[in-house]
């Protein structure tokens, strides 16, 4: 009986869990990182779209929420573009798992040739420029760290070096995967000299990196809202943008600035660039053509990124040795 009602147990634990990760992908956004836009109209997770759209297009994740009104907007300047595949997700897990190999998105195969690419690492367009894929890029917006808390932030959390207090409940992007963090929330920590303490240098994904103080996202930083809201955790570093976007929804969390250097605003930079042997090259061209317009960088604006200097919006040639260090 004392093995049974163990197996019982078991097999609750799982539904419970399986329902809490549902109920998350649809509170942090997963449902919506597939997307066709048809001039006006949006479908979801259509991932065959990604074969026969007439523009193809794998950004990171982090500006998910600017989507549908600048493709939009852009379907109006070009209505000879009737269909927009786009997806928003890590740009480490679209360059690995979707572009360098044939990737499957639900079971469903996904194109492993985008016709635009976008990271805020240039070294994945190095990367891209080493196998033949990408020559040219330009950098079209930019954002910067910030701490989102639950709304009126009951634990008074004052700025990032909070992040050391031992009464806090920490979720942060994961160092694996996303490069919020394995490229600038990691910096700021260690330049803080708060890495260890806050990390335990752990290197995992959807795991405690130090048990119930530091959370790691399993996927997307997205569902850190989703934890502060539900009271699993105080704080959190994200972009600054989800701060604004979680604001625009109504969203029960507030932010906390952190200040420069540490928010990492002279560093991050988006980068796009069109992938070598893609379907639509003049559509493609088109979109990078139409970045560089003000209606698109007032949009981006108006959703908390940062503009583009005349000079950044400009294609440039990928250079192997200025990108590496990045």
């Amino acid at each position: 009986m004392t093995v049974i009602k163990s197996l019982l147990v078991t097999m609750l634990m799982l539904v419970v869990t399986a329902s809490s990760l549902h109920a998350m992908a649809s509170k942090d956004g997963k449902g919506h990182d597939y997307r066709t836009f048809l001039n006006g109209e949006v479908k979801f997770g259509q991932i065959a779209d990604s074969y026969t759209a007439d523009l193809v297009m794998y950004l990171a994740g982090n500006q998910f929420m600017v989507m549908e009104e600048l493709v939009n907007d852009f379907q109006k300047m070009h209505p000879q573009i009737k269909s927009v595949y786009v997806e928003t997700i890590p740009p480490g897990q679209i360059l690995k798992g979707q572009i360098l190999k044939q990737g499957t998105i639900e079971g469903q195969k996904t194109s492993m040739t985008p016709d635009l690419f976008a990271s805020v690492n240039l070294a994945h367009l190095n990367k891209l420029h080493d196998v033949g894929k990408m020559n040219e890029y330009m950098i079209y917006t930019h954002n910067q760290l910030e701490l989102m808390v639950a709304k009126g932030n009951p634990k008074k959390i004052s700025g990032v070096k909070d992040l050391a207090r031992d009464d806090l409940v920490q979720s942060h992007p994961n160092p694996l995967t996303e490069g919020i963090f394995k490229f600038y929330g990691s910096q700021m920590l260690d330049d803080l000299g708060l890495y260890e303490k806050v990390t335990g240098g752990a290197k995992c994904k959807g795991c405690w990196a130090v048990p119930n103080k530091t959370w790691f996202t399993s996927r997307h930083h997205r569902e850190t809202p989703y934890r502060i809201e539900n009271g699993q955790a105080d704080v959190g570093i994200v972009w600054a943008t989800e701060v604004v976007e979680g604001k625009r929804q109504g969203r029960k969390i507030d932010g906390v600035p952190i200040p420069a250097p540490y928010n990492m605003a002279h560093k991050v930079g988006y980068a796009i660039g069109m992938l070598e042997g893609s379907r639509n090259q003049e559509n493609a061209q088109l979109f990078i053509d139409y970045l560089a317009t003000e209606a698109a960088q007032n949009i981006y604006a108006s959703y908390g990124f940062g503009k583009a200097t005349k000079e950044e919006l400009t294609l440039r040639p990928i250079n192997p040795v200025a990108l590496s260090g990045n």
